[in-house]
């Protein structure tokens, strides 16, 4: 199952936006256009199911409330809105289509409280809040029925698909010196490194060898000298680590552990895991950095190889401005052009025109075609 079409109002600064969806997808847009708000769209709905302390308060509060989330284009007095349409591949209509919209309460806690909560199974509406019980415990509407296990019943697989969404953006530094920065939480969602040792520690024996074999595989192809990638514990502290073994004229020389790594390998080595670790969603930011170039040129063809070493390929949102990514001209899927109101206040997304299409299919790429349009513009911004 994937997103197949998510529609979203007064989200950050997207003031109203309506985008079909395909199994890949890349978002293009200049600095500051919102490719990592619209990659939040799916992140705050993996924080509202999230069983180990999520919900709508802590989806909304950890984004820094409703003054953070609303755009400030958006009609005063109208909540957020957020739908997303679910299917599987190959069927025309959507299996499920999930709405939620919501707004914050104007006095006291000044919590989230939800206005609308539909849920579609085909064409059959089976939730329709606020319901009558709703309106007589207004506290009720702090939570949403997505959230509740005694209330999703019906519908469980909407909030099973969000929770096995996986986002990925590796800061190298927090993995090689964890000891140095306080996490507020570890745990397996966790997407800027510290806790992406403990995810591998945590994978079955059998899974954990597989991945790795399959990602030293890949690596072999793209960095010089390297043989062989293994995990290890800390035999004191059980600590888990990744080891990588160059080409050395010792025999049991070459061994480096992560702190050695470059940037780049760690989050190559991330990326690759990340997508043999999802059969659902999993959403990318910004893959290329750190990267040399000829590998970004490659990035490509090896997440097409990560994903197809799955039984059941993940849906895959990609943020990038990276010309040497899109320079591919065989890259296949959606593209979404971010593009900014000359106000500043808020994006809309453009996606390829006809003509657009027929220059990609005779040969130019996505960095030739499209990225372009979103360099359009910005010497206004920055006051040229």
């Amino acid at each position: 199952m994937y997103i197949s079409r998510i529609q979203a109002k007064n989200w950050r600064n997207f003031r109203s936006i309506d985008v079909n969806l395909a199994e890949t997808n890349y978002i293009i847009g200049p600095n500051a256009s919102g490719k990592s708000n619209l990659l939040d769209i799916v992140r705050f709905m993996r924080d509202v199911v999230n069983p180990n302390g999520g919900g709508l308060q802590y989806a909304v509060k950890s984004r820094g409330d409703m003054k953070k989330l609303r755009c400030l284009a958006g009609r005063q007095g109208t909540g957020i809105e957020l739908e997303f349409e679910l299917s599987h591949k190959g069927e025309a209509q959507p299996k499920w289509r999930y709405l939620l919209c919501f707004s914050g309460e104007t006095r006291g806690k000044r919590r989230a409280t939800v206005l609308k909560e539909q849920v579609f199974e085909q064409d059959k509406l089976i939730l329709n809040r606020p319901l009558t019980e709703d309106n007589a415990d207004p506290e009720r509407l702090t939570e949403t029925y997505l959230e509740l296990t005694n209330s999703n019943v019906q519908f469980r697989e909407i909030a099973e698909f969000f929770q096995k969404s996986l986002y990925l953006h590796l800061v190298p530094q927090l993995l090689k010196h964890s000891e140095l920065f306080v996490a507020k939480q570890q745990n397996e969602a966790d997407p800027f490194g510290q806790g992406f040792l403990n995810q591998i520690a945590s994978t079955t024996e059998k899974t954990r060898i597989s991945r790795l074999k399959r990602t030293e595989k890949i690596l072999k192809r793209v960095i010089p000298h390297f043989r062989e990638l293994r995990f290890v514990k800390d035999s004191v502290s059980g600590t888990p680590h990744l080891e990588m073994r160059y080409l050395h004229w010792r025999p049991n020389a070459g061994w480096q552990r992560e702190d050695q790594f470059s940037d780049g390998t760690l989050r190559l080595i991330a990326l690759i895991w990340t997508l043999m670790s999802s059969d659902n969603v999993i959403l990318l930011e910004e893959p290329e950095l750190s990267l040399h170039r000829k590998i970004v040129e490659q990035l490509p063809r090896l997440l097409a190889t990560a994903r197809g070493s799955r039984k059941k390929s993940p849906q895959v949102f990609i943020s990038t401005h990276s010309p040497e990514l899109l320079s591919d001209n065989s890259i296949d899927g959606q593209f979404l052009i971010l593009m900014p109101r000359e106000n500043g206040e808020s994006t809309d997304i453009e996606q390829p025109t006809e003509s657009d299409s027929a220059a990609m299919r005779a040969g130019m790429s996505a960095a030739d075609i499209l990225l372009p349009k979103t360099s359009m513009g910005i010497g206004e911004l920055v006051g040229e």
